[in-house]
């Protein structure tokens, strides 16, 4: 007989970006019992709320995994920090805020390869829309709360209802950032120039253009998942059930009488004990098939749990002594990432009217000075404005890296200041950053584990630049970079190549630099990747369900098969969005 508080109908690993969507839809039926289980504390330190706050949650133990990757090769021996949130909002709750769909050829794409027609554009569109709360409010694009009936408060109402109101905006506020400046209005009519269309929406399925970027941002404080999904609603559920700095130790599968094996509960270390909860209801002959286990721990740490509980490649899981539950060679390959290229231009101009809204030439200068961070604190305690309400990059532009590119495929983070590397202090000149990624890289890594104890970090190699085409895109996208620095509209401020050097031309000479100063934009995906049944490195289908074991999903960026051409924080919300309808249905 079970114990009946650690029987859920339920089980919700990671309370990061998916699984605080997951836990809103699925706690909204009062019959079924749902318990979340973080890793990381609450989401009740300052800096994760304050919007320059990431540049103390990074790289820090109370918000943060700590990962490193392994020396990459593509990177000339370098190794990345690698950060990974690990608080209430997981990485919602130190990233970068951007809201960014991507391009609707990714979702068109995913369709081709899983065969599931679900996952087109124009059918993951309302998934999108049925939680977005967009400033502008809603038209044919958008979802905002208040333009429909606001079923999504009544928990009595069927989702497959609340899914038909494909106007009425839900709980994932965006908004657009509180401050300009000279020097980014500058970049952007420079673009223009070079041939890249303004854009004020990036987020229409083509998101080819320069414009400021979007944020997930409410009155100029951080508005990350788990204010959005799990309080007040959640929270006030008797149904819904978390434990935060709670670490999964492995998955617990058993055979079924019929021969197939089932996910029936969780192996949890609780900091004080090692202990099972079981998704499953004991019924009689019926015990086993009530009860699913979700698995939303992000792509690090998904593969990780599922290789640590047997299910995974065979000579990886041998090489550890762990039994091999389900051979899935998929766990954990795929590895897909986003690497930015950071070109950093030294500029000079008057500042004595302090710009459009007061903050000077670049943050460089002011940031640095005594009188400049006091000015800051005080304008953001006063109006939430300023330098505090800033998301990392404020600019973004999507374009080609050479005529010949079919769509666009890169994009820029554009910021108005500078540093040698992120966590260093800026610069003591002012500069502007362009930061440039190739969306659609063809090089993949892995995430695969070291040993067989739960609290030893994965191995992470993302094996970037190991393609020539990657390569090629390196070198071309600097190329973008220093046509567009070159248009009339910055020559006021006669930029001036500090990184990586106008020495510097030739392909060869660009991709050694590439590896030298490239890093990651923090957008690993792909790892638990979806696809169709005869593709044998496919770890769930297309309805997320990880294959040979039965009660068991992952919903997380994991399960796309290709990455995005955009950040993807958004996107991870909308295969939780389809998940959700799926797992109510029974499907």
């Amino acid at each position: 007989m079970q114990d009946n508080d650690h029987v859920f109908d339920y089980i919700i690993i990671g309370a990061g970006t998916a699984g605080c969507l997951l836990a809103n839809r699925l706690s909204a039926d009062a019959s079924k019992r749902v318990l979340m289980i973080e890793a990381g504390r609450k989401d009740d330190y300052h800096w994760i709320h304050i919007p320059v706050g990431y540049l103390y949650c990074i790289g820090n133990p109370r918000t943060d995994w700590l990962y490193n990757t392994e020396p990459d090769a593509g990177l000339n021996g370098r190794s990345l920090r690698y950060p990974r949130g690990k608080t209430l909002g997981g990485c919602s709750s130190i990233n970068g805020m951007i809201y960014m769909r991507g391009q609707a050829r990714d979702y068109d794409e995913w369709a081709h390869l899983t065969g599931d027609m679900a996952w087109r554009w124009e059918n993951s569109l309302p998934h999108f829309k049925l939680h977005e709360d967009h400033y502008k409010g809603a038209d044919a694009m958008h979802g905002a709360r208040g333009t429909a009936p606001s079923l999504m408060l009544d928990k009595n109402v069927p989702y497959q209802k609340v899914l038909r109101h494909r106007n009425a905006g839900g709980e994932w506020r965006v908004e657009k950032q509180r401050l300009r400046w000279d020097i980014l209005d500058a970049f952007a009519q420079a673009a223009t120039q070079a041939g890249i269309p303004a854009t004020d929406d990036f987020n229409r399925g083509n998101n080819e253009g320069v414009g400021y970027f979007e944020v997930n941002q409410k009155g100029g404080w951080r508005w990350n998942t788990a204010k959005a999904f799990l309080r007040p609603a959640c929270y006030a559920r008797p149904n819904f059930e978390l434990w935060n700095n709670a670490q999964v130790c492995k998955l617990v599968v058993e055979v079924q009488a019929d021969g197939s094996k089932r996910c029936t509960g969780v192996e949890v270390w609780t900091g004080d004990e090692r202990m099972t909860v079981h998704a499953t209801r004991d019924s009689g002959q019926d015990r086993g098939l009530i009860g699913e286990v979700l698995l939303c721990a992000g792509s690090i740490n998904s593969p990780q749990i599922l290789q640590l509980s047997g299910i995974g490649p065979a000579a990886l899981l041998q090489q550890h002594g762990i039994p091999v539950v389900q051979d899935l060679p998929g766990v954990g390959a795929n590895l897909q990432d986003h690497l930015q290229i950071r070109s950093v231009y030294k500029i000079q101009g008057s500042t004595e009217k302090g710009g459009k809204d007061g903050w000077g030439l670049s943050l460089n200068t002011m940031a640095n000075s005594l009188l400049g961070k006091a000015r800051i604190g005080i304008e953001y305690a006063l109006r939430q404005t300023g330098p505090m309400s800033m998301a990392p990059s404020q600019l973004g532009a999507f374009t080609r890296s050479s005529p010949e590119q079919p769509y666009p495929n890169i994009q820029y983070h554009v910021q108005p200041l500078s540093l040698d590397a992120f966590g260093e202090p800026l610069h003591n000149f002012n500069a502007f950053t362009a930061s440039v990624c190739n969306l659609n890289p063809t090089s993949r890594g892995t995430v695969h584990i070291k040993s067989p104890r739960f609290e030893d970090a994965p191995a992470i190699a993302p094996n970037y630049l190991s393609t020539a085409e990657d390569r090629k895109v390196a070198a071309d996208s600097l190329r973008v970079t220093r046509k567009i620095v070159s248009q009339s509209a910055l020559a006021k401020y006669k930029p001036e190549e500090f990184k990586p050097g106008v020495q510097f031309q030739t392909d060869e000479d660009l991709t050694r630099l590439a590896g030298d100063i490239a890093t990651t934009i923090f957008h690993p995906v792909g790892t638990t990747k979806m696809g169709r049944d005869d593709d044998v490195m496919a770890v769930v289908d297309s309805h997320l369900r990880v294959r040979g074991i039965r009660g068991l999903r992952v919903v997380d960026a994991g399960v796309m098969p290709l990455i995005t051409s955009g950040n993807t924080n958004s996107p991870t919300l909308m295969i939780a969005e389809k998940a959700a309808e799926w797992i109510q249905a029974g499907l």
